[in-house]
């Protein structure tokens, strides 16, 4: 169809839907009460309690607790008193789940070899459907765990590494250790040699979830070969670890509040990484958190696949099985149909699972966008009018506060299909997520995208969206839990009289905060302090409050270089932008001082730098190849400056502060 065709078949469409929403507007308004809607996502979301306005420097603001409701789940009522023990809690739901499904592992049937169109041959999984544990046989299995570890001589207090991929058996495991008040040091898969002997002789561990006690996770298909290890290094099965525990007579010891719960590394991005120490009182505080933001129902099953090592994951699977929510487990190799390490012809753990529920950060859900754009961009001229079509019609009414279902059905169900379809809620967190990424998202895949802020140090906690908020870009306000303390930062030249918004930089305070870093004791005092009764954590993020009382983080100090001109630059936020453009895969900016600019060095998406290759002439090279060619540094330059132009990136603060 020429271009001629397409713009009278978009006009007769437009004609056409014109005419339904006169027809239907009537049956729209008094079903949906988008007034109400509205309303909902435009209500305070948090207040403020006090500014200093002698000295102007500080500014509070609190949750407006008329605001936040969710029902009364039966958790809710063990949560009134927020010290009340986690291992209680959990306690409490296996009782009243015994027998429903709780954690979920995909069978893996074998591993075969695959032989590519370029007859390059890859290893992929044939696998079956998911193995489920109920939840009291997932308590039973936690039970023997910790006393398994106990009769090994692991004592309460002595601190447990656990290094493993995310999986069930890390959850048993952290539960069986809860049990037995042993700390659990989380160290991240991806963490680097350096890092993780630092972390592992820093807490002085005796076992590894290594020194002189290995317990490990058995493979579906592989046997460990175990040659190599020192003589003195114990190596044991995890089901081994189990055996052991269910004939020991060891009795469980449960923390008390304040115990340490949990030695929680952080990524290291800065230097070494620290150790975050989270006592039993922050998780609850934190499990409080978010079962007042986010309605998540018995009937909900949550794909899980973000590392466990971080508090984020950890604590939205605590919630889900406190709330009585079946989890499964999945990766990023094996979650869609299309997933690196599935079988052509078998299904991704999404389309087997059917969750309703998902965690996410904003490089997973910017994948999932631009998967969406290279499909569109893949089909004819036609299909991706309709599309841009159906996607502006959807936009304009759901900001009104109306839903599309019938758009949704026709046009979007195929790609909901892309992750089971039935998900209903994202919870995302880890970083901001950019407000183009979130508005597709939600349109796309037909959700409602949660997002939230927090850091380990806070113990996940501080900010979540309402959710009846129709906004992006924004992380909502700050949590039932914890106090928001908003302070100037004169370097950057961000105050609390800043107009239209007060900005400066976020100081978190409440029972969710951390005790400190471990073995740290300056550093903590550096970042960590007592005032007005609670204890408050220097989070180093900028932000600005808006009328609503909810939060958008625009900088970090960290992110912040100033260049040889004096003009202040945030590396995170152009990276943010960066990210979106469909021909960067990941994107890290460098700044310099001594320098007048900053340097970008971009990994490009395969497919759309093939793509850009073949409308400049240029076929038959390698990527490789592609990525070294003058003439191609060119034309992905050029495509940046284009997306440049359309975040209008000149006029905004990425530039100059």
């Amino acid at each position: 169809m020429d271009s001629l065709g397409i713009t009278l078949a978009i006009k007769t469409l437009q004609a056409i839907a014109f005419v339904c929403d006169i027809l239907t507007f009537p049956v729209y308004v008094l079903f949906q009460r988008p007034w109400r809607v509205r309303s909902l996502s435009r209500r305070v979301k948090a207040i403020v309690v006090n500014v200093e306005y002698d000295n102007e420097k500080e500014l509070n603001i609190d949750v407006d607790g008329d605001k936040i409701s969710n029902g009364d789940h039966f958790l809710l009522k063990q949560l009134r008193n927020s010290k009340v023990l986690f291992t209680y809690i959990i306690g409490i739901c296996v009782k009243r789940y015994a027998n429903k499904k709780c954690l979920g592992t995909r069978q893996i049937k074998a591993e075969e070899d695959e032989v590519q169109a370029n007859g390059r041959i890859f290893k992929k999984y044939v696998m079956g459907d998911y193995m489920w544990k109920t939840f009291a046989e997932v308590d039973m299995l936690a039970t023997n765990f910790g006393k398994g570890v106990r009769e090994l001589g692991n004592k309460p207090k002595e601190n447990i590494v656990i290094f493993a991929e995310t999986r069930a058996e890390w959850m048993i495991a952290a539960q069986g250790l809860f049990k037995q008040s042993i700390p659990v040091v989380t160290i991240y898969a991806t963490l680097g040699d350096d890092a993780i002997i630092h972390s592992i002789n820093e807490t002085e561990v005796a076992t590894v979830i290594t020194i002189k006690t290995v317990i490990y996770i058995e493979d579906q298909l592989k046997k460990l070969d175990n040659s190599g290890y020192k003589g003195d290094v114990e190596i044991i099965p995890f089901n081994s670890v189990l055996k052991l525990g269910s004939e020991s007579k060891i009795s469980n010891c449960m923390p008390l509040p304040n115990d340490v719960a949990i030695i929680m590394y952080t990524s290291g991005s800065t230097g070494v990484p620290k150790g975050v120490i989270i006592v039993h009182s922050n998780l609850v505080a934190t499990l409080k958190a978010f079962s007042n933001a986010v309605t998540i129902r018995d009937d909900d099953c949550l794909i899980a696949f973000l590392p466990l090592a971080h508090v984020f994951e950890l604590l939205v699977e605590s919630v889900c099985l406190c709330m009585g929510v079946s989890i499964g487990y999945s990766t990023p190799l094996t979650m869609i149909d299309s997933s690196s390490k599935i079988k052509k012809g078998t299904k991704g753990d999404a389309s087997v699972l059917r969750p309703t529920c998902m965690t996410s950060v904003p490089l997973i859900l910017d994948r999932i966008s631009k998967g969406i754009q290279e499909k569109v961009s893949k089909g004819s001229s036609i299909t991706k009018a309709l599309f841009k079509f159906s996607y502006d019609y959807k936009t304009m009414w759901t900001r009104r506060g109306y839903s599309t279902p019938l758009v949704d059905k026709i046009v979007f169900g195929k790609i909901r299909q892309m992750l089971g379809g039935r998900i209903r809620l994202v919870i995302s967190g880890g970083a901001p997520l950019s407000p183009d990424t979130h508005e597709q998202i939600n349109n796309c895949l037909c959700i409602n995208i949660i997002q939230g802020y927090g850091l380990t140090e806070t113990t996940s906690c501080a900010t979540i969206m309402d959710r009846f908020d129709m906004s992006v870009g924004r992380v909502g306000g700050p949590a039932t839990v914890c106090d928001i303390k908003l302070v100037n930062w004169e370097e950057g030249h961000y105050r609390i009289t800043d107009k239209p918004y007060p900005r400066g930089e976020i100081v978190v305070g409440g029972d969710c905060i951390s005790v400190g870093y471990y073995k740290l004791p300056d550093k903590t005092k550096d970042e960590f302090f007592e005032a007005d009764g609670k204890r408050w954590f220097k989070t180093g993020d900028i932000c600005e409050i808006h009328g609503d009382g909810v939060v958008k983080i625009i900088d970090r100090k960290k992110d912040l270089v100033k260049l040889q001109a004096g003009e202040y630059v945030s590396l995170g936020k152009v990276e943010t932008e960066l990210k979106t453009c469909p021909i960067v895969d990941n994107v890290c900016i460098y700044g310099d001082s001594s320098k007048q600019y900053c340097v970008a060095l971009v990994v490009p998406n395969q497919t759309q730098l093939n793509d850009l290759a073949t409308k400049h002439g240029i076929a038959n090279k390698s990527f490789d190849e592609l990525c070294s060619l003058p003439k191609m540094e060119k034309a992905v330059l050029k495509e940046l400056l284009i997306m440049e132009r359309n975040v209008n990136w000149k006029n905004s603060k990425y530039r100059r502060l």
